[in-house]
C-alpha cells in the first residue's frame, strides 16, 4: 500500500550499502552450497546400498544426480567468486573516492587560505608593523631626552671634568710615600726581684701585667 502510495524506494548504491548487499548475496549462496554438499553425500549414501541390494541401475540414477548437483555447486562457486571480485574492486574505488575527497577538501581549504592572505595583505601588514615599530622608536627617544637644567649640559665639558678628576686622583696617589714595613717586635726585657728601672716604665694593659708579676713570683723563688 505505501509503495503504491509514495512509489518504490529509490535504491542505495552508496558503496557501504552496496558492500553489504554483496555481503549478504555470498552468505546466501555459501548456504544454498552447504544444503547441496549434504545432497550429494546422501545421493553417494544412496548409490551404495543400492550397489549392496544389486540394484545398479538405482544406483547408477544416484549417481547422475550426484553429478548434477555437483554441476550447480561449481556454478555457485563461480557466482562467489565473481562477488568476491567485485567485492575487492569496489573496496578500491570506495577507497579511491575518499582519497580524492580529502585531497579536493585539502585544495579548497588551501586555496580559501590563499584568499585570505595574498601578497597585497602581506605587504601591507609588512609595511603597518614597520611603521608602528617607528613609532615607538621615536616616543622612546623623545621620552628618554633630557628636559629642564639637565638639557643645557655640554656633553663634552662634562667629560673634561671627570677626566681631569681622574688625573688629579692618580697624581695624588703617586705623590704618596711609601708605607714603611712594621718593626720587629722587641725581646722581652729579665727584670730581677726588687729591681726598677731607671726610666719610665710604659702603661701596658692589666693583662700583660699580670703575666709580669706571675713572672716575677716564680723567679724570687
Amino acid at each position: 500500500m505505501f509503495q503504491r502510495v509514495f512509489g518504490k524506494p529509490k535504491p542505495d548504491h552508496s558503496p557501504v550499502a552496496t558492500l553489504d548487499k554483496l555481503n549478504e548475496t555470498l552468505e546466501m549462496l555459501e548456504k544454498k552450497e552447504n544444503v547441496l554438499s549434504r545432497k550429494v553425500a546422501a545421493e553417494v549414501e544412496k548409490a551404495k546400498e543400492f550397489s549392496s541390494a544389486k540394484n545398479k541401475k538405482a544406483a547408477i540414477q544416484c549417481l547422475k544426480r550426484k553429478k548434477l548437483i555437483e554441476q550447480q555447486i561449481e556454478v555457485l562457486g563461480n557466482f562467489q567468486l565473481r562477488i568476491h571480485d567485485q567485492m575487492i574492486l569496489l573496496e578500491g574505488a570506495k577507497a579511491t573516492t575518499e582519497t580524492v575527497d580529502a585531497l579536493r577538501t585539502g585544495a579548497a581549504a588551501m586555496k580559501a587560505m590563499h584568499k585570505a592572505t595574498n601578497i597585497d595583505d602581506v605587504d601591507k601588514t609588512m609595511d603597518e608593523i614597520n611603521e608602528q615599530t617607528d613609532n615607538m622608536k621615536q616616543i622612546q627617544d623623545a621620552l628618554s631626552a633630557p628636559i629642564g637644567a639637565s638639557a643645557d649640559f655640554d656633553e663634552d665639558e662634562l667629560e673634561a671634568e671627570l677626566e681631569e678628576l681622574e688625573g688629579a686622583e692618580l697624581e695624588e696617589q703617586l705623590l704618596q710615600p711609601a708605607t714603611t714595613a712594621p718593626a720587629a717586635p722587641s725581646a722581652p726585657i729579665h727584670v730581677p726581684a726588687g729591681r726598677r728601672p731607671a726610666g719610665p716604665i710604659p702603661q701596658r694593659n692589666k693583662a700583660e701585667e699580670d703575666e709580669l708579676a706571675a713572672l716575677q713570683a716564680e723567679m724570687a723563688l
